[in-house]
């Protein structure tokens, strides 16, 4: 009998090209994944990897047995999603991933929206980035992902995904209050040609997208600071060492000494729930979305 979880491994690694990327996506080790398609191949009879140069790749047999796992992982998830569907109520585990802000400003009342609604579902968040988020949602260690793009950079899905609309969230230039454009009702981003820049951690999603939107106005960014917490951006801001873009969803009160300047092009983030399309039916999903767009509702009208 094949083993599910070999299978998963098997497709991992169609999937991502490597045993390594299959390692990494699946949180184990390259021997481990390694052993594990050792075992499969006893199984089966057949041999699936080939070395080809430093990597691997699947002989015809094993492109065969992907394409079957992908169906049997489906599947599977199907099978999930129809009983708890039978059973007509969230419950069990539902298991999010959300980047910072997104936990610290939607998730707080969807949470507490979904515990009192129903006590049988344990939901639980997990602060993470976008694009690890998905990879995880995709092999299914979460149910559920809140995700961003940028009105001019969109984030790449996977296939076999569902989304929902949650909430545009705008980004604003917050200076120190003796910086020469404080005063300024608004301002463009290319006034901030000359200026120090304290913005995400380098190589993320968001920092590349600056990066980006910055050079696409003509402006070569000296980035001076990298910060991954908003309190902490807005203290090196306070404190007259940068200036950077600011989200609204969760940034909360800003300190004494900072600015937030609305953009002339207003920047905004598109802010969405992902889950994968076989689960579409389960109970619990469909709660987790409709508590998520009654949170981003709040937010929306607050900021109007």
């Amino acid at each position: 009998m094949l083993n599910l979880e070999r299978l998963r491994i098997l497709h991992a690694i169609s999937a991502y090209g490597s045993v390594s990327a299959a390692a990494d996506v699946l949180h184990v080790t390259t021997s481990a994944v390694s052993q594990q398609m050792t075992k499969l191949e006893r199984e089966t009879g057949q041999a699936l990897l080939v070395k080809n140069g430093r990597g691997v790749r699947l002989t015809d047999a094993g492109r065969l047995l992907s394409g079957h796992a992908d169906r049997i992982l489906s599947l599977v998830e199907l099978a999930h999603s129809d009983l708890e569907a039978h059973r007509g109520a969230p419950v069990g585990e539902l298991r999010m991933g959300a980047f910072p802000t997104a936990v610290r400003g939607l998730f707080p009342q969807a949470l507490m929206s979904l515990r009192s609604d129903f006590p049988t579902l344990r939901a639980m968040v997990q602060e993470m980035e976008p694009e690890p988020a998905l990879g995880r949602l995709v092999r299914g260690d979460i149910d559920l992902a809140v995700v961003l793009d940028w009105y001019n950079k969109p984030l790449s899905l996977p296939g076999g995904l569902a989304k929902e609309p949650l909430l545009d969230d705008i980004a604003d230039v917050v200076v120190p209050v003796g910086h020469p454009l404080a005063g300024h009702a608004e301002a463009d981003l290319a006034e901030f040609a000359d200026d120090d820049w304290i913005t995400w951690p380098d190589g993320g999603f968001c920092h590349e997208w600056l990066l980006f939107t910055l050079r696409g106005k003509g402006v070569e960014p000296r980035i001076a600071h990298h910060a991954e917490e908003h309190p902490t951006v807005l203290a090196l801001v306070a404190a007259g060492l940068g200036v950077a873009v600011v989200p609204r969803l969760g940034r909360g009160l800003l300190p004494a000494g900072v600015r937030a300047l609305p953009v002339r092009h207003t920047m905004r983030r598109h802010i969405y729930a992902v889950w994968r399309a076989d689960a579409d039916r389960r109970p619990a999903i469909r709660a987790a979305v409709e508590a998520l767009r009654h949170a981003a509702a709040e937010v929306a009208a607050t900021d109007a």
